[in-house]
């Protein structure tokens, strides 16, 4: 349908994952795609898989945490292209840290960097490529955003403050025609949750997608790509009149006062003994 022809999207943590299923989508959509990973060998072959498939994109390497590279990024961004239409600030970590007393100061500090700090400084230094005619910027929260997971309180904190950043570009920018809104997403089949849980070969993979296919009303995982749709929705002028909003894609799960009851009615309870 080409609702993105001749836009310019700069999507971060573009490698793997929801963000390299974005880059194909918006491709496919008619954008030019700049894809910016800390992976620079997997963000060179995203680039030429679009480009051979017919679509527009380019690939940098890139550590959205540190202030010097954003920057230099964002000066290279504007020498090259000007203006830019969409920023998605999808680069992130997690990983577990236990009990917030036992929590390590360290992995709390990494986890903000990148999945906080990361998205506002990208959004910091972008925004002035969006000021001269408007654009939209998604953020990839999550579900942990409004709903804290266990043993996870820098992911949970980061993620809420994706959350409530969103809205402060929003009431920031809205009369400068940038509009910004998040993604919420919920367990998708990514490298990261391989790499937190394990993959679906392993038991311990196994059994975490069983656990999540138990708890989520539609009954399985999310696929990249139905994330890529909603920040396509998001990019798109179809949601001209929507900003300051987080939309989640999670198969229902957080639609649950309380997971654990469904899943003790289910009869998880019997088989994780």
């Amino acid at each position: 349908m080409n609702r993105l022809e001749s836009y310019t999207a700069v999507i971060t943590g573009a490698a793997t994952g929801i963000g390299r299923a974005t880059a194909k989508v918006f491709a496919e959509e008619g954008a030019e795609v700049l894809c910016a990973d800390k992976n620079e060998e997997q963000v060179k072959e995203l680039a030429e898989e679009i480009q051979q498939a017919g679509g527009k994109a380019q690939a940098y390497v890139l550590d959205v945490s540190k202030e010097s590279e954003v920057t230099g990024f964002a000066e290279k961004i504007k020498e090259q292209y000007t203006t830019i239409d969409v920023l998605f600030n999808n680069a992130g970590i997690d990983q577990e840290g236990g009990k917030l007393h036992e929590y390590p100061v360290e992995l709390f500090d990494d986890i903000i960097s990148v999945d906080l700090r990361g998205t506002f400084l990208m959004s910091k230094y972008f925004i002035p490529l969006m000021l001269e005619k408007g654009g939209s910027i998604i953020n990839n929260s999550s579900m942990s955003g409004s709903a804290a997971d266990l043993d996870r309180s820098g992911y949970n904190a980061a993620k809420g403050g994706v959350t409530n950043l969103t809205k402060a570009i929003a009431i920031d920018y809205g009369r400068q025609g940038i509009r910004a809104n998040a993604i919420a997403p919920g367990t998708i089949e990514t490298p990261l949750v391989s790499e937190l849980a394990g993959t679906d070969n392993e038991e311990s993979g196994k059994a975490f997608r069983d656990a999540q296919k138990w708890v989520t009303p539609m009954g399985r995982l999310g696929d990249p790509r139905e994330m890529a749709t909603i920040a396509l929705f998001l990019a798109s002028k179809d949601s001209s009149f929507v900003t300051g909003e987080t939309i989640t894609g999670d198969g229902g799960l957080t639609a649950y006062t309380w997971p654990g009851k469904m899943l003790f009615e289910k009869g998880w309870k019997e088989t994780t003994e």
